[in-house]
């Protein structure tokens, strides 16, 4: 378990993916700079927790089969099919599985915004917004309440991609002051239906 968490709010044409730069091990900080995130095509991004090095192989896998996708049908896959893909993958490997807990976001072939959210043996589900890693369990009651309005008189809010943005920032900010295996930097990647668009990267706690 290297920690670090990541974190996907789905707008409705767009969708927003986040994830701390922090590779743990135990009480030892191993980098400070290392990303868990891959760009799968030009309207998908997926964030990889868990183990570094299972990240690493299934991102691999998950490229082969995307490439060969590429070459039968003459075309990038949607995202809903990568999201089965991706539950094909894990669920193959479940007798000895490949310890990532991952979040898939990106657009659909409408154009709306979608998160797909996993367990280590491919069991998924399409959410508004779900976050994975460490820092998960803080995390998640936030979501509920701001992005799916529970125990809100106003019921579900319409979030903009800059509200949303704004509400990542906070989220991981509060998180990293509870979660030692949270912090030193935060990529935050757009993806919408013109691509994936590099929003910013901003410091977080470096203890």
């Amino acid at each position: 378990m290297n920690g670090g968490t990541a974190l996907s709010i789905a707008g409705d044409d767009f969708a927003v993916l986040a994830a701390d730069t922090r590779m743990s091990a135990g009480f030892n900080i191993l980098s400070r700079n290392q990303t868990k995130i891959v760009r799968l095509t030009e309207k998908c991004l997926l964030a990889s927790c868990g183990c570094k090095t299972d990240a690493d192989t299934l991102h691999k896998m998950l490229r082969a089969r995307l490439t060969m996708y590429h070459h039968q049908h003459g075309k990038e896959a949607s995202t809903p099919a990568i999201a089965q893909m991706l539950s094909n993958i894990l669920y193959y490997k479940r007798f000895f599985p490949y310890y990532t807990f991952n979040l898939l976001s990106g657009v659909d072939e409408h154009g709306r915004g979608c998160v797909y959210t996993y367990d280590a043996i491919g069991s998924y589900e399409r959410v508004y917004s779900s976050a994975q890693g460490s820092g998960q369990s803080l995390m998640m009651p936030v979501l509920d309440n701001q992005v799916y309005g529970k125990n809100m008189q106003t019921g579900k809010p319409t979030l903009s991609q800059g509200e949303v943005v704004d509400l990542i920032k906070d989220v991981f900010s509060s998180a990293t002051e509870r979660d030692i295996y949270t912090g030193d930097g935060l990529e935050i990647m757009v993806v919408d239906k013109h691509g994936i668009n590099v929003l910013e990267t901003l410091e977080l706690r470096r203890d």
